[in-house]
């Protein structure tokens, strides 16, 4: 699919770290219409609870899409309580095979503390070499980044932050108004 056919894919860069038991997963806030920045204080990072069960959620692409994504996630995770790759696989494979799904353009990083994973449309559940994960436009800077710091100081909030900064400078569409989600296990 060509760039233009998908603009939500500019605009965006969410990274996921997992370092000292924790995982902290970042945002930028920046929303990108074509060459126009329409907003830079999004919040593409949300926490959902079903069930009293913490998760994490950052995502990348259509906004309306997103959100449908993450509703039929808490669904999917109060039907299988404490179970986020179950939750997760079955998320992926309404979302190949249903007729609607399928139309839906998002990505999203999901975490519960322990585990890490990338969900797309393609009926993918991604668990991360390096415990990093990054999606959007900026995600392949902000992975390098981070990936290149794994191994030095600094917890896990850290990192990203930092991972973030250096994809703000670098991708037109990430800026840096984060919201950042730290859980841990």
């Amino acid at each position: 699919m060509a760039d233009n056919d998908f603009p939500g894919w500019h605009g965006t860069t969410i990274i996921g770290v997992r370092k000292g038991g924790e995982v902290v997963v970042a945002g930028d806030g920046q929303v990108s219409l074509g060459q126009t920045v329409i907003k830079g204080t999004a919040r593409k990072v949300r926490r959902l609870s079903p069930g009293g069960y913490d998760v994490v959620a950052g995502f990348a692409g259509s906004t309306a899409d997103a959100f449908t994504l993450l509703e039929r996630l808490e669904a999917k995770l109060e039907a299988t309580p404490g179970q986020l790759q179950r939750a997760s696989v079955e998320l992926a494979k309404d979302w190949r095979t249903d007729k609607y799904l399928q139309k839906l353009e998002a990505m999203l990083i999901v975490t519960d503390g322990s585990e890490l994973y990338i969900i797309t449309g393609a009926g993918d559940v991604l668990e991360p070499e390096h415990d990093v994960a990054a999606i959007g436009s900026g995600g392949n800077y902000a992975l390098a980044a981070a990936r290149g710091m794994m191994g030095g100081h600094g917890d896990a909030e850290s990192v990203a932050r930092r991972a973030m900064a250096i994809a703000a400078d670098i991708c037109v569409y990430t800026n840096g108004n984060l919201t950042v989600e730290k859980i841990a296990k």
